[in-house]
């Protein structure tokens, strides 16, 4: 895309909501803002974090959520919950979980009329499933989530069982580096809209967390708004207009992250083993609906989706022997990616 281009998508994508928008995008606001400051009265920091997580939330996505122990990964979690007066559907995933322990199985029944198969439903069937620790289950195990992630149902015995909506998997796990985890397959990791990224809290942080968390009592989740709400609120999201130079960008950002591409980066050719999955081009654009909406806007801007490419590409970005050998992050190629988009 030329300078002269990128600077007419600029102007047409920073419009505001129509006249007949603008209220729901201040109830998109007012319900977002509730959301986090919830979340914010028991989790201390992390506010990129939260608000990504809410960005998969309101896109009907899937977030994993990667960091070292402790970090309150599952207590944000369990404040989301809070905040929406859901009940938390939990599976704590160790090497010997089976995939049936996730999805249910059939079981023999004793009824008055005799003996009947029935199926008995597993933790999967919650409308926001805290899968936590996943990387320490076996790959055959993480796979039971599949099928559930991309297809909202679980097949056993042949029978196809609807899960409940809204189905919103929400995934921890502990670097790869720590012993005695399992790395997700490609197919597992693509199915996530957005990875998170939870760093370690600075000074000031840990003294809050001491403050809120070593009395009688911690802070919970209070209840601000409801799934319903949320609900609707997902359609607002779908509705907002995405100009063609700006699906545009998302294909070239695509494209840029396969080393064969060429006019890929140096680093993508060099470190890079196989580049992001449209399923990468469909997050930048609805994480970038979302970032708009919470600027006032009702289009799409080039700087919305430049900056999700971190948290939506960097799960799908599959580095060689040589980048591992190197230290080389996927957040380090990716800012390449971006900066070569930008205008010269």
């Amino acid at each position: 895309m030329t300078t002269a281009t990128r600077a007419q998508a600029a102007a047409v994508t920073d419009l505001a909501a129509p006249a007949e928008g603008t209220e729901r995008v201040r109830e998109f606001l007012d319900t977002f803002e509730k959301l986090k400051a919830g979340i914010g009265a028991t989790i201390v920091g992390h506010d990129r974090v939260v608000e990504q997580m809410l960005i998969c939330l309101f896109t009907g996505g899937h977030a994993l959520i990667e960091g070292l122990p402790g970090l309150g990964k599952t207590k944000m979690i369990q404040a989301l919950c809070g905040c929406l007066g859901v009940d938390l559907a939990r599976i704590q995933f160790t090497p010997d979980l089976m995939p049936a322990d996730i999805i249910g199985s059939d079981v023999i029944a004793d009824l008055d009329s005799g003996r009947e198969l029935r199926f008995q439903p597993g933790p999967v069937f919650g409308q926001i499933l805290l899968a936590d620790e996943i990387n320490r289950a076996t790959p055959k195990t993480q796979s039971a989530l599949l099928e559930a992630m991309q297809e909202h149902a679980v097949t056993v015995g042949g029978k196809r069982h609807p899960l409940p909506r809204p189905f919103f998997v929400l995934a921890t796990q502990n670097p790869i580096e720590i012993d005695g985890t399992y790395p997700l397959p490609e197919a597992q990791i693509d199915r996530f809209m957005l990875k998170l990224a939870v760093g370690a809290p600075a000074a000031t942080e840990i003294a809050e967390i001491i403050e809120r968390t070593t009395g009688r009592e911690e802070p919970a989740g209070t209840q601000v708004t409801d799934i319903d709400e949320v609900e609707h609120l997902k359609l607002l999201v779908r509705d907002v207009l995405v100009p063609s130079e700006v699906k545009e960008h998302v294909a070239g950002l695509i494209l840029a992250t396969h080393p064969e591409t060429e006019g890929a980066p140096s680093s993508v050719k060099r470190f890079v083993r196989y580049g992001a999955s449209p399923r990468g081009a469909q997050a930048l654009v609805l994480a970038g609906k979302v970032a708009a909406l919470l600027d006032g806007r009702f289009n799409v801007s080039l700087r919305d989706v430049d900056a999700m490419v971190p948290p939506a590409l960097r799960h799908r970005i599959i580095l060689n022997f040589e980048a591992e050998a190197e230290g080389m992050s996927t957040d380090a190629i990716l800012e390449d990616v971006v900066r070569q988009g930008e205008p010269g």
